[in-house]
């Protein structure tokens, strides 16, 4: 995004001719950001550790022309759910080219986890035993909970140590793999989330010591090889202005330099290294267009936008920042604003006291920024307010790449049995 003589541009495609032509609320993605993003991050790795892939966590946003931008890039797929391997199939991918990370699965879930022949990344140590009722993988990992998490989101964010939900305790790292071998699985790797939204190269370096350590015990004491570390996602983007981002290559260096001397000291045979981030790929690169409806002047002042907790949940949920601008109106004198959505919640007043320009009023576009990740599929129907659209730019185009949800996919699915039909009283 960029903006000329006070125009919002998404590449070469104005703000306006966005809303003209698919209406507001939108989501706008820039497909040359999202191929520049990742080629950026794959090189930095490679550099450091050769034998290096992504997979997309593809949770972060599930549409399949984004999935097949990173898939020709060349990205896995890690998938939460078994509706998201059946995404990575429409993309055409299957196999080991899926990471099953699911949690608190279902009988369910493992029956058709085992059936398209992913790798099993089972979150606890539990679910192996359930797992095998069913069959064997041929691939096998568990995510491991180091024990330390950070998030630069908020607490709730935080998917590693004492207080998240996620992972095998540093204690089960050993009982966990025990118990594959003794089931006799032969082929195993390791994975761990190390936490959400980090800008900090150093703490890289410390989670993935944390890990190795309890990998590299494991592998020496069971005489294991791991073919894969898969280290999770995390890496961070800048959501406030004048946030300093990820310096991407000094995170790989300091990844790749602990990455080798741990698997020197336990003699491991060296195993192929994995991260699956999504925030990194298309945080940046998605957008949210919407108008201002309203300016109300009550206790303070507040702009009444088509955007609200119903279509960026982040703010409500998380007390996420999103950075806002005013179509034409930037480069304007500002002062303390806020935003809020058309939600009968007060939570969907979801900016206060922001610094906007003060001659912002009904009929101005607003553009939210850092909207590409965990926005649209986050959105839900709540009041009756419908998802919206998404459209990706690239140069001079502009694509629609999911339709906006009308009535009838409000009501699709319902049935109402015919005696409530009657007119009774």
């Amino acid at each position: 995004m960029h903006i000329e003589q006070r125009q919002i541009y998404f590449d070469q495609v104005s703000a306006a001719a966005i809303a003209e032509t698919y209406g507001t609320p939108t989501y706008v993605y820039e497909e040359r950001r999202i191929r520049e993003n990742f080629r950026r991050a794959l090189a930095a790795f490679k550099k450091y550790y050769d034998d290096f892939r992504f997979f997309y966590a593809i949770k972060a946003c599930n549409n399949l022309a984004i999935g097949h931008i990173l898939r020709q890039e060349g990205a896995g797929i890690d998938a939460a759910s078994v509706n998201e391997i059946l995404l990575a199939r429409e993309l055409g991918l299957g196999g080991e080219e899926v990471m099953f990370s699911g949690n608190f699965l279902s009988d369910q879930d493992l029956r058709q986890g085992l059936e398209s022949k992913v790798i099993f990344n089972l979150d606890d140590i539990s679910l192996l035993p359930r797992l095998l009722e069913f069959g064997k993988p041929e691939v096998l990992s568990f995510r491991v909970n180091p024990g330390y998490g950070r998030s630069n989101v908020g607490e709730f964010v935080t998917n590693a140590g004492p207080r998240a939900k996620f992972g095998v305790h540093p204690d089960q790292v050993m009982p966990a793999y025990a118990m594959a071998k003794e089931a006799g699985i032969k082929r195993f790797g390791a994975h761990m989330m190390p936490g959400s939204c980090i800008t900090d190269p150093d703490y890289f370096a410390l989670i993935t010591e944390l890990l190795m350590d309890l990998i590299g015990r494991a592998g020496q004491e069971l005489d294991i090889q791991f073919e894969f570390i898969d280290l999770g996602g995390g890496l961070g983007i800048p959501y406030q202005p004048g946030e300093e981002g990820l310096d991407i290559e000094a995170a790989a260096a300091r990844i790749a330099e602990v990455f080798r001397k741990k698997v020197e000291e336990y003699r491991l045979s060296p195993p192929r290294l994995m991260m699956e981030p999504a925030r990194y790929f298309v945080g940046d690169a998605g957008f949210l267009v919407g108008r201002i409806h309203a300016v109300k002047n009550s206790y303070t002042e507040i702009l009444g936008t088509d955007i609200g907790m119903n279509t960026l949940a982040r703010p409500a949920m998380y007390d996420a920042y999103h950075h806002i601008y005013v179509d034409g109106r930037e480069g304007e004198p500002r002062r303390k604003i806020g935003v809020c959505g058309q939600i009968c919640e007060n939570t969907d007043y979801w900016a206060r006291d922001r610094m906007l320009p003060e001659s912002s009023a009904v009929g101005d576009l607003v553009v939210v920024d850092n909207a590409g990740a965990y926005g649209q599929v986050m959105s839900y129907q709540y009041n009756g307010r419908l998802r919206p659209a998404e459209v990706l730019v690239n140069g001079d185009r502009h694509t629609l790449i999911r339709e906006r949800e009308t009535f009838a996919d409000l009501i699709r699915g319902v049935h109402v049995p015919a005696h409530l039909r009657k007119n009774t009283r």
